[in-house]
């Protein structure tokens, strides 16, 4: 029996034949396809990072990560690997401030993706280790991009700056910060593996969702789904004269719009005093086909790279062991170029914030 069939059937039959997959749509592109087979990561396609966040961690470095071989399906194959070190850690790689514990490898995509289906092949831990308490293995996307204005009224909207919104300030007066991110999912909260984090961040706003996933993290590959979907939500009572056209969308302008009638994110016109909000309508999340759950809440619209990997917060708990891997062997992701996609906003690749002797690296 194929191995994908087994884990469906371990997890309940009939929640699987409840929610399938879907098909893909007829429009759906395939716009990544990794399994590594070159043997080395394509910096093309990916990047690593040097980077430290949250606390009680040294961060995530590159050299934690690596393509190996492994088992897969019964066939060997090359797989990329993303070591997390422990608290017993104390081999040569470090992170920041030449720390060795508690640090771990993140790979990012490129590519900034918008609504579609993200599937990934991932192994954590062990057979012998499936479940180490204090790490945090996730798949994710993420993007981010903070708008500056100089003025002496931050909590204003500025003409000159159509995207700078007074309500997403974030680290300082006159910084706005826009965010997009979808985890699915996020284990290791706690120590916690059955009931992993599938959370929602729409700019200032977040929803935290947990699901039942079973037995997923067994030290076994699993197929992991996520299909995200957008659209546009009309939005009433706005003019042309409280919003203002840059970079392909419109922006409000007027505090008196409320602001959870759009949450900071753009509009679309569709004609004279008449607008559509960009709108994250969904991420539904399957595991080995097995439909695990949905967010609808604070969904995000705005594109955000892939992000795969493990790293060592301290709200996970002690991590009282030398060095577990998490291993990927596939990634494939279509685009479905939903209404609602927000493009060519959020562009940036995240940046490191330490340098490869441990030092933060200062703006």
């Amino acid at each position: 029996m194929n191995r994908f069939l087994i884990a469906i059937v371990g997890f309940g039959i009939a929640n699987a034949i409840a929610e399938p997959i879907p098909d893909l749509p007829e429009k759906a592109t395939l716009a990544l396809d990794e399994d590594w087979s070159s043997g080395r990561i394509d910096p093309h396609r990916w990047y690593a990072l040097r980077k430290q966040w949250g606390n009680g961690n040294a961060g995530v470095v590159p050299e934690n990560l690596a393509i190996v071989d492994d088992e897969v399906d019964g066939m060997r194959r090359k797989v990329l690997r993303c070591l997390a070190h422990g608290d017993r850690y104390e081999g040569p790689i470090s992170g920041l401030w030449g720390k060795t514990a508690r640090v771990g490898g993140v790979l990012v995509s490129k590519q900034h993706f918008a609504s579609g289906r993200f599937e990934v092949v991932m192994k954590i831990g062990s057979r012998d280790h499936p479940r180490p308490a204090g790490m945090v293995p996730a798949i994710w996307t993420y993007g981010y991009r903070m708008v500056k204005v100089i003025t002496d009224a931050p909590d204003a909207f500025h003409s000159a700056h159509p995207l700078y919104h007074p309500y997403l300030q974030q680290w300082g007066p006159g910084q706005a910060f826009y965010w997009s991110e979808i985890d699915f999912p996020e284990y290791g909260k706690a120590g916690e593996y059955r009931q992993p984090m599938y959370n929602t961040f729409l700019n200032k706003q977040h929803d935290s969702t947990t699901f039942d996933v079973g037995d997923a993290a067994d030290g076994q590959y699993h197929r992991y789904v996520t299909e995200w979907r957008t659209g546009l939500v009309p939005i009433a009572d706005i003019t042309d004269d409280q919003v203002a056209a840059s970079e392909g969308f419109y922006w409000v302008q007027d505090q008196a719009i409320p602001y959870e009638s759009y949450w900071g994110a753009p509009l679309k016109r569709l004609e004279k005093d008449h607008y559509a909000v960009y709108t994250g309508l969904s991420a539904k999340h399957w595991i080995d086909g097995k439909y695990i759950g949905e967010n609808t809440k604070l969904v995000p619209a705005m594109t955000g790279q892939l992000n795969l990997g493990v790293w060592l917060p301290d709200w996970a708990g002690p991590a009282d062991w030398e060095s577990v891997p998490v291993h990927f062997a596939s990634i494939r992701v279509w685009q479905f170029d939903d209404a609602g996609d927000v493009k060519g906003i959020l562009t940036e690749d995240i940046t490191d914030s330490f340098d490869n002797e441990g030092k933060p690296i200062r703006d």
